[in-house]
């Protein structure tokens, strides 16, 4: 799946959570985590090492709590 496209779909995950009460970090991960793919998954945590260029805020303070795709 191309950057742009995660990046995209990472945002309105964000956009969505950022109206609700509490903290909106943590359902972030949690939804990436129980909906995404690994390679998907990977493909976000690259482009956050890699600077996150593009990414709404919240999605970087998400990144610390989605697990990276498993070891081959």
């Amino acid at each position: 799946m191309s950057e742009d496209k995660l990046i995209r779909m990472a945002n309105q995950i964000a956009a969505f959570f950022e109206v609700q009460p509490g903290d909106r970090a943590a359902p972030i991960a949690a939804h990436i985590n129980e909906n995404w793919s690994p390679p998907m998954r990977a493909g976000l945590l690259s482009h956050v090492a890699s600077g996150g260029e593009g990414l709404n805020p919240l999605v970087l303070e998400a990144a610390a709590a989605i697990r990276p795709a498993p070891a081959a």
